[in-house]
């Protein structure tokens, strides 16, 4: 006869009591795609930055992306500048030229407290390309998170 293992009720009380910390960890769909910022753009010709087939392959799919927050331009925004490496000013263009290929505009699913520059983080949202602009704010983006959130790694 196999004996069934035992749980201490206080292993059973920890367990539980952790429960919602591990469910409020964002859940990433399975089908989420990690997405590098070395993988953005396929190459720079005399008409620009051309996104890359990955990203073409991922427009207004789920994807996963780490990097730093761009400090923001107010404390009240639902949006920032997701960078590749930490800097102390807001990235925004006014260009498609001008358009640094280490940068992408997020916009949260709701407002989050943001986090100081310098802290990693990784952010999950629909991903989409192309060049809009903010009718809000007016700022240009090439490529962008949408219906995001993020957490500190």
């Amino acid at each position: 006869m196999t004996s069934i293992p035992f749980l201490p009720r206080r292993h059973v009380l920890t367990l539980l009591g952790l429960s919602p910390l591990l469910l409020a960890q964002p859940a990433l769909a399975t089908s989420a795609a990690t997405l590098g910022f070395p993988e953005l753009y396929g190459k720079i010709s005399v008409l620009g930055l051309e996104f890359s087939a990955k990203v073409r392959e991922l427009d207004g799919k789920d994807v996963v992306m780490s990097g730093f927050m761009a400090p923001p331009l107010k404390a009240e925004a639902t949006f920032f500048v997701l960078t590749e490496i930490p800097m102390s000013i807001c990235p925004f263009c006014s260009s498609d030229s001008d358009w640094p290929d280490n940068i992408v505009v997020v916009y949260l699913d709701e407002k989050q407290t943001f986090v100081q520059p310098g802290t990693r983080i990784e952010v999950s949202g629909r991903l989409e390309m192309g060049s809009w602009t903010d009718p809000e704010t007016g700022f240009l983006s090439r490529l962008r998170l949408r219906d995001a959130h993020y957490w500190a790694v």
